[in-house]
């Protein structure tokens, strides 16, 4: 095929995904991340960060990233076992274990490469991995690479959770090992940690948690799904993009041989830049901050409650749960991107998800409460958004 043939077919694979209303398009912020952002001079309220907690600008973390340039530089120009560690990396690491009553921890340019990385140096053709159908695409790619015999249950379903890890057992397997979200993002469900970890225990498997939607506000001290669940994993995967103040960066957290192992073999992190001082002295300040930040999560909970019951009693379809992810189903695509069009132009700043973000049918708008949302905030969101449901056909 020459190259213009190629172009040209790539040109037209886009022309389709346009014509299906599945096309993403960006808008450029051009202010910090916060309850409030600029867009094309406007500010609008922003209902789709994962900003939970509010800390994307918050001034103890902005101090924090600005001391550690002055003190540590720009960037490390390396990976890690080359020249590319400070004594930040390793005090981050250190504090992220204790946060998460871990042996120790290790940093990652994103979750979605510690995912990537996680599975492959662990798990070899003797092993099993049993993940849940609704898993992130990072925890699919990871488990991808490694040679691991797979096997999957139907999301939340322990009668099929327990089928697969007799299966796995059955052939075999030396070690499984049960893969999960701790939040299933595109929903807002939590997984159900207390029957996945008494299956483990029963079938002598272990339990590996991606949070990246709990760790900062669920739990005591916002120590994430097992801590609120009151239970152990084995392993846990989790990101300082989300509620530890926004920016990059994932880590895995876990016993002392994984964390070993994995500084020895996982690729992301052996051929990856090392993190930004600044990120990781912001993210030290983020971690401090969390742990007293009882306030913020009781905020952060109320403002889910009653966002969720003023999208109820407006008529809109909602997606059951408790977190801070509360999806409002249109389930026709171009539907969905009609009406976030429709709430920018009143001044809420929303996204539409459809196919492939979630499956064909189940589109929606996936509103995210922030702790620093006021009660005149979610007001002023609540009439548009009926506003926007009646223009658009929604309601």
């Amino acid at each position: 095929m020459s190259r213009s043939a190629f172009l040209s077919h790539l040109s037209q694979t886009l022309a389709e995904i346009e014509a299906a209303g599945l096309f993403k398009h960006e808008r450029a912020i051009s202010s910090a991340q916060s309850a409030h952002v600029t867009v094309g001079g406007r500010t609008l309220l922003n209902l789709c960060a994962n900003n939970y907690l509010g800390l994307a600008d918050d001034p103890a973390l902005i101090a924090a990233a600005h001391s550690a340039l002055d003190a540590h530089g720009f960037g490390m120009a390396s990976v890690r076992f080359i020249c590319g560690t400070q004594d930040l990396h390793r005090q981050l690491e250190t504090r992220l274990a204790r946060f998460l009553q871990m042996d120790d921890s290790i940093l990652f340019a994103a979750c979605f490469d510690a995912n990537g990385g996680l599975f492959e140096p662990l798990l070899g053709p003797e092993d099993a991995v049993i993940s849940d159908a609704l898993n992130h695409a990072s925890i699919i790619d990871g488990i991808r690479l490694c040679k691991a015999r797979r096997y999957r249950y139907a999301n939340s379903d322990m009668a099929d959770l327990e089928t697969q890890l007799q299966t796995a057992r059955a052939d075999g397997a030396r070690h499984i090992l049960i893969a999960t979200d701790g939040v299933f993002s595109m929903d807002g469900y939590l997984a159900n940690l207390p029957a996945i970890t008494a299956l483990a225990e029963k079938y002598g498997a272990l339990t590996m948690v991606d949070d990246c939607h709990a760790t900062g506000f669920m739990g005591p001290q916002g120590r994430g799904t097992p801590a609120h669940a009151g239970v152990a994993v084995d392993i846990l995967t989790g990101t300082l993009g989300k509620a530890l103040g926004g920016a990059l960066g994932g880590y895995i957290a876990g016993p002392q041989p994984v964390i070993d192992l994995l500084r020895q073999r996982a690729r992301p992190y052996l051929f990856s830049n090392a993190l930004p001082p600044a990120i990781v002295a912001a993210g030290l300040a983020a971690i401090d901050l969390v742990e007293a930040a009882d306030d913020l999560r009781a905020q952060l909970f109320d403002n889910a409650a009653y966002w969720r019951a003023g999208l109820s009693d407006a008529g809109f379809t909602l997606l059951p749960g408790q977190h801070p992810i509360i999806p409002v189903m249109t389930h026709d695509a171009p539907l969905a991107q009609a009406m976030a069009r429709d709430l920018f132009d009143r001044g809420v700043y929303v996204s539409g998800f459809f196919f492939p973000v979630v499956p064909k049918g189940q589109a929606r708008i996936r509103t995210q409460m922030n702790a620093r949302l006021t009660r005149a905030d979610l007001d002023f969101a609540l009439d548009q958004f009926r506003a926007a449901g009646k223009a658009t056909g929604v309601l």
